[in-house]
């Protein structure tokens, strides 16, 4: 059998070593060192416009530490994008709040405006305002950000932007990532760039930085003893990861660019069969293209389909299972209008790492083809 050929696997650009090896000759193994600061000023080099970064040990940590900036607490309620990873959820349910889901709209598979504002009012009827908001750039395609935001502005609703998803994406050449209140980002091992785990949290409100860094390292106080008055966490991003971050940052811009490549490929060589439609990128919209992805006709022909790539040793997976849909999440409040559940039943994700190799992509495209001429 061929080799495996994965979803989205890491994806070295060769600097990471010096850096890790940076932080052994210097014994800097302990959670904090130069690499993190780097990491965090790389990153605010890049994604501009005002931003203060706290490096963290995953994208969850970063989202749940938001929460608790925003003073979300149990009984809250907290608007949840349902067509996401449940990791975008958790957190709420982490403070003992409420996650209130909110279906999407089929320009960019993100969280819908008019169905937003519908589950705002409603709540609100129902004496419970949401205390905040978290919409997700699936796949790397940005949310309407404009019209998001100028709801949640309209209600006074702070935004937590999950932007785990789209490092390297833009909205009207604004940087993903920089929209929110409080915005996160994540470099698991599959993401657009990685530290093999950890994530970030974004603001542009220094105050919040360091209160997120003190939550981030236990919450100790300035004392001499180790001496606490507030509950903390274990969420700081180790001094090596962030070497392997460094490294990374070098070649974002690469990495971007060969995912974008990728689903170009598959667009013009798929685009002639009928049973295929991708997602296009709406104007003023740039997507990082972290996953290709398109829709078939009915859930029966993706799996068939999956099963077919699975059998040639090809990784694909269903878009995300709605939150609403999840067994964990079924008996809360959820305002949909079907479109998620539709992509869910008719979508597939491709192979989209930007180490992928030419061979790989036309192992790819020939097993679709071949899987369609069969049918």
């Amino acid at each position: 059998m061929e080799s495996k050929i994965w979803l989205s696997s890491p994806h070295m650009g060769g600097n990471e070593q010096s850096y890790v090896n940076n932080a052994f000759e210097t014994n800097w193994i302990a959670p904090l060192g130069p690499n993190v600061d780097g990491f965090e000023s790389d990153l605010q080099r890049y994604l501009k416009d005002g931003s203060l970064v706290a490096a963290l040990s995953s994208g969850t940590a970063a989202l749940h530490l938001a929460l608790i900036l925003l003073g979300i607490k149990q009984g809250d309620e907290v608007i949840c994008q349902s067509k996401t990873f449940s990791a975008s959820a958790n957190p709420i349910v982490y403070q003992g709040a409420t996650p209130i889901f909110v279906d999407s709209e089929n320009e960019t598979w993100n969280m819908c405006p008019e169905m937003l504002e519908t589950a705002i009012q409603d709540r609100i009827k129902k004496g419970k305002k949401p205390k905040a908001i978290i919409p997700v750039h699936l796949y790397g395609m940005p949310y309407k950000a404009n019209e998001i935001h100028n709801i949640a502005s309209k209600y006074n609703i702070p935004v937590v932007e999950d932007s785990a998803e789209a490092l390297g994406s833009t909205y009207k050449d604004k940087k993903c990532g920089t929209f929110g209140d409080l915005s996160i980002l994540s470099f698991n091992g599959n993401k657009i760039i990685t530290t093999s785990g950890g994530g970030a949290l974004v603001t542009k409100d220094n105050a919040l930085k360091e209160k997120a860094v003190f939550l981030a390292t236990q919450a100790r106080d300035n004392a001499v003893e180790y001496l606490h008055s507030s509950i903390g966490y274990n969420y700081r991003l180790s001094n090596v990861l962030a070497g392997i971050g460094r490294g990374q940052m070098e070649v974002l811009d690469q990495r971007v660019s060969s995912r974008r490549k990728n689903h170009e490929t598959y667009k013009a060589s798929l685009n002639h069969i009928q049973e295929i439609s991708f997602l296009d990128e709406p104007e003023g919209l740039f997507s990082n293209r972290w996953l290709s992805c398109f829709l078939l006709p009915s859930e029966d022909i993706r799996e068939g389909l999956r099963l077919n790539l699975l059998e040639a040793n090809i990784e694909s997976r269903p878009l995300w299972k709605p939150m609403h849909q999840q067994p964990v999440f079924q008996a809360y409040p959820s305002y949909i209008n079907g479109v998620s559940d539709n992509l869910f039943k008719k979508g597939l994700c491709l192979p989209s790492g930007s180490n992928l190799t030419e061979n790989e992509l036309n192992r790819v495209i020939s097993a679709i083809k071949t899987y369609f001429r069969a049918c």
